[in-house]
């Protein structure tokens, strides 16, 4: 029971942005319906939780100021919100701060929750799948979390179908069901068609797709050339040599489905993510309250005739931007 649109932290909550501006954008969501905050500990800093760390807007400060704003204006509105958080990738020096051990998830879950003032999340997530730990010890802290009450649901993010059928199998035996998967999907990046999508069906295990707008090359900020400022620019989760002509004329002819149809780019792409059922939400961000309402009004309109899936299929296309994949390969 996730509203279709849930708001990710991963960009713009850091310390690199005004928290006026962060505020503005968490009350706007939540007043429009938005009832799910998606987090990880390592949210915030300036290099992607998938790269390597800056220091000029250290890990944690998307939790610290979600917290300040949830303190300060959400809390009479706790029991009305879902707050989730992961752990997984790099988080502090040492062997003990990344991956899948039990001893780093339970030590990030205290942290998280003291970062954002909490005595307990709704979700929990193992952020990757780890090689390197048995699953049954990372599932195991997940049965942990949730029997100490410090989470109420468990899931995982990146993990390839059959480790997917592997993490809901351990836990069930644990007694605490897998609730939720969160991968990357959008209509350049289409991996959890060959498999996992179906293996949530067969789970009853809820699908909350990440990236949905291939972190921003679904908006169309890309067709005129890369912006200063833009994701690209920076050379961080996204690079500008990852935005070819071959992907920009696959964008632009999806752009001129969304125009027939009477959205923009990101609403298409949205809307497309959403039309499959076993899609529970999506996970956007936002870096003004402008743009998150523009991307809210995609809610409510996936349908799709046949004619205009077909056109889509034709320029929805890998685009080699799931940099995720390695998590998923094992």
């Amino acid at each position: 029971m996730l509203p279709e649109i849930s708001l990710g932290l991963w960009q713009n909550f850091g310390d690199d942005r005004p928290l006026t501006t962060q505020r503005a954008i968490l009350r706007r969501a939540f007043d429009l319906g938005i009832t799910h905050f998606d987090l990880a500990n390592n949210y915030g800093g300036l290099a992607p939780a998938e790269t390597l760390r800056a220091d000029n807007s250290p890990y944690g400060s998307a939790e610290i100021n979600f917290g300040r704003v949830m303190r300060e204006d959400l809390r009479p509105y706790r029991d009305e919100l879902i707050i989730s958080t992961k752990a997984g990738y790099d988080m502090w020096p040492g062997p003990y701060g990344d991956h899948g051990s039990r001893k780093y998830l339970l030590a990030s879950l205290d942290q998280s929750l003291g970062r954002m003032g909490l005595d307990y999340v709704d979700i929990f997530y193992s952020h990757r799948f780890d090689p390197d730990t048995p699953l049954e010890e990372t599932m195991g802290a997940l049965d942990s979390a949730v029997r100490s009450g410090k989470a109420l649901y468990a899931g995982i993010s990146s993990y390839s179908a059959e480790r997917t059928v592997e993490a809901a199998s351990i836990l069930r035996r644990l007694g605490t069901p897998l609730l939720i998967h969160q991968p990357s999907y959008s209509m350049l990046n289409r991996w959890i068609e060959g498999g996992l999508l179906d293996v949530l069906e067969r789970e009853g295990i809820g699908c909350i797709a990440f990236s949905p707008l291939a972190q921003g090359v679904l908006t169309g900020k890309y067709l005129g050339g890369v912006p200063t400022g833009s994701r690209a620019s920076l050379d961080g989760s996204l690079s500008s040599d990852q935005i070819s002509d071959r992907v920009l004329a696959h964008v632009r002819a999806l752009a001129a489905i969304a125009e027939a149809r009477g959205q923009s780019l990101a609403q298409l792409a949205l809307s497309w993510a959403l039309r499959d059922p076993r899609v529970t939400s999506v996970l956007i961000g936002a870096s003004s309250v402008a743009q998150l309402e523009e991307n809210l009004a995609a809610a409510g309109h996936s349908d799709f005739t046949e004619e205009e899936l077909s056109a889509i299929d034709r320029d929805a296309v890998d685009a080699g931007i799931n940099i995720w994949a390695a998590s998923s390969a094992h």
